[in-house]
């Protein structure tokens, strides 16, 4: 017994420091990249994982602000809490290491796995695979700090008791099951649809074989408990409690009666809703999001824009989650081969399923299915081994083809992996010059200030500035886009009031639902107070004065760079009727670093031509006469200038190039008066509504003066 535990704990340390010595690779190849870096230390890679450090960083300073949406509750910024208090290493590296290491976890559980099924080898095998596969990668390697450090080694903990529980069907693995969903919840709090789907699947199988075992209902009932919708501290209470009464036998007889109690109370603290919420997210999508309230407005749903949302090729789910898709097809007859042998391998069908979802519902779900897919693969390498072996009649020889075929299996199944590894050099979120320059703005703002800028950029702008925002990376519903959107994509004089309206209406939202008033979404609300039925009517009058709210904070807008590359995005959440849901206009702005002079014109690409002696654009088979030409550029000293040509006074297109960036905008005249294009690419700024404040190539900072 001691020999076997000795070599799980062996084996789980050689396949962990595999794990985390692949990662370093990416440390490798940027060690002396000093854009990855501030003050000396990478930056993270996830837009996401700044909201968990805000959390983190609130914690260590034990500074909080009323409404600032820092997660100071969630498990990400405890756990980082402790671990800065704990470890001699700062706060940057270890949220930076982070991940890496909890990453790597997931190599136990799949070794305790095997082992319980006395097939060692194939856990090993799995654990490698697992650990570098390309989506498990992606979410765990070095910099990803986010809640996939532990998303998927939860549930594969959770398989690996509820494996135990019915081979042995001891009570320990009852705790265990309970404690691990507790965890697991805490944790990932969008954990619901797995946990119901393990329940589903063991209520099931309990119905259908094991009627009269009560052991099962046992399982379920305390599963039931753990999954409730109460606060953690209460479900781990309860959670104890009914173990410690199953652990007594005279209770045995009143088993169904707390299976009855635990399903009352499941539904009762709404344990079903988050699963009926997500699934309706991510499957039952819809383009347009409606709001209720008196006023009925019409949003475009971010899902549509969400490539972790959006269905992707088998190719590209296959390779995502074995590396390739010959090993992905190997793998599902490995498990099939698994499951003949050990039918409790069953068990694993939630986490298969939940990845196969990734077909229609979004490449994020693939993860889920990398370690049963590992161990298929692993298993089916492992039995064709035995096949090789008993063909041999000569056993030495037989042993040389054995151990040579499991050799050349596993670095083939690993290499397709290894190889995306060394080619996935993702940059970090920002880069040393953005950084610096929102480090410097954090002296000049009071946390009760706002940075209006796109959602994307929320979470760090946060972070580094230590500001609030409007929208960010988990508050971007359509209705809450709108009038970001629209603030980006109008004219200043529009943008400027909408932005002290909704900066305003925001914090009062706060106060309201704090008191459990009802709140509507703001441009509804906007809309009634200044006397309009029709919200569209409301928006008009935004470019005209209006009385607005008293000044309570200061406002800015931060204009980047790589916001260019979206912009079309950005501008098609506010491209619409907000009454009825239709599109009511299609803005044209086209970027290209693709073109080509070729003398009497200027080729961009897709069709699109510039006849310079008559400045005219082709497109396609139209013909658009060119309004402005506009060239930007800096002189060496780092002073912004540009040049305007007017060619036509009807145009209806304008041509700008971007001297510093060698960058090219085609853009209409709804785009050329938008507020980023003015404010970030021509430095034309209304000084009745804005005053600059650092105005750098990456990126550019305005105040609101109103």
């Amino acid at each position: 017994m001691s020999h076997s535990i000795n070599r799980v704990v062996l084996l789980s340390l050689l396949a962990f420091l595999f794990s985390f010595a692949v990662r370093l690779i990416w440390v490798y190849q940027f060690a002396d990249y000093e854009a990855f870096q501030f003050g000396g230390q990478f930056m993270i890679n996830t837009n996401d994982g700044y909201f968990w450090a805000e959390g983190a960083r609130d914690l260590l300073s034990g500074i909080f602000q009323k409404y600032d949406l820092s997660p100071i509750d969630s498990a990400p910024a405890w756990l980082t809490y402790v671990a800065v208090k704990l470890l001699p290493f700062s706060f940057e590296s270890i949220i930076f290491y982070m991940p890496a290491f909890l990453g790597s976890l997931i190599v136990i559980p799949l070794i305790l796995i095997a082992h319980n099924l006395k097939m060692i080898e194939v856990g090993f095998l799995a654990a490698l695979l697992a650990s570098i596969a390309v989506s498990y990668y992606n979410r765990t390697m070095v910099g990803y700090y986010d809640t996939d450090m532990l998303t998927i080694v939860f549930p594969t903990f959770l398989l690996w008791s509820l494996i135990l529980a019915f081979r042995t069907q001891e009570e320990k693995y009852l705790l265990i099951t309970a404690l691990e969903i507790i965890a697991y919840r805490w944790w990932y709090p969008q954990s619901y649809s797995l946990e119901f789907a393990f329940f589903g699947l063991i209520l099931l199988y309990t119905l259908l074989f094991q009627r009269k075992n009560l052991f099962y209902y046992q399982l379920l009932s305390i599963m039931l408990f753990a999954m409730m919708g109460l606060d953690t501290l209460i479900r781990l209470l309860i959670v104890i409690g009914v173990y410690g009464i199953f652990r007594q036998e005279k209770w045995q007889k009143y088993i169904y009666i707390f299976l009855g109690v635990a399903t009352v109370l499941f539904f009762v603290s709404g344990g079903f809703e988050p699963i009926w919420l997500q699934l309706k997210g991510y499957v039952f999508k819809e383009a347009i999001e409606a709001s209720e309230g008196k006023l009925a407005l019409h949003f475009f749903s971010v899902l549509q824009t969400v490539r972790e949302a959006g269905q992707i090729p088998f190719s590209v789910f296959a390779e995502r989650i074995s590396g390739h898709t010959l090993t992905f097809l190997l793998s599902l007859i490995g498990y099939a081969l698994l499951l003949k042998r050990y039918p409790v391998m069953f068990l694993a069908l939630p986490l298969l399923g939940l990845g196969g979802l990734a077909l229609w519902g979004g490449l994020r779900f693939t993860i889920y299915a990398v370690p049963v897919c590992a161990l298929g693969i692993s298993y089916f390498i492992f039995t064709c081994n035995g096949w090789i072996l008993s063909s041999f009649r000569n056993e030495r020889l037989g042993n040389f083809v054995k151990s040579a075929f499991v050799i050349l299996s596993s670095l083939a199944i690993l290499y397709p992996n290894l190889l995306h590894v060394m080619n996935y050099r993702v940059p970090t979120v920002f880069n040393q010059a953005e950084v610096a320059q929102l480090d410097m703005l954090k002296s000049q703002v009071q946390r009760e200030d706002y940075i209006v800028s796109w959602w994307d950029y929320g979470y760090p702008l946060r972070y580094y500035s230590d500001v609030k925002t409007l929208i960010d990376g988990g508050k971007h519903s359509g209705e809450v886009n709108f009038p970001v959107s629209f603030m980006l994509s109008n004219s200043m004089d529009a943008a400027a009031r909408l932005a002290r309206l909704e900066v305003e209406y925001t914090e009062k939202a706060f106060s309201l639902a704090e008191s459990n008033q009802s709140v509507m979404n703001n441009t509804a609300q906007m809309t009634l107070d200044y006397g309009f039925k029709d919200a569209n009517d409301f928006l008009d009058a935004l470019q005209t004065p209006l009385v607005l709210p008293q000044k309570t904070r200061d406002v800015y807008f931060y204009l980047p760079y790589r916001m260019m590359s979206i912009f079309p995005t950005v501008a098609q959440f506010s491209n619409i009727d907000v009454m009825s849901g239709k599109t009511v206009r299609e803005p044209f702005f086209y970027q290209t670093q693709q073109f080509s002079d070729q003398g009497a014109t200027l080729m961009f690409g897709n069709g699109i031509v510039l006849d310079k002696a008559k400045g005219m654009l082709k497109l396609g088979q139209k013909e658009l006469a060119v309004k402005y030409f506009i060239q930007t550029s800096y002189t060496p000293e780092m002073q912004f200038s540009k040049a305007q040509n007017l060619l036509h006074v009807n145009g209806v297109v304008s041509i700008i190039y971007m001297q510093a960036y060698n960058t090219f905008l085609i853009v209409d005249e709804a785009m050329l008066n938008s507020l980023y294009v003015q404010l970030f690419v021509l430095e034309n700024y209304d000084e009745r509504f804005f005053e600059p404040i650092s105005l750098e190539a990456y990126a550019k900072v305005y105040k609101l003066k109103i």
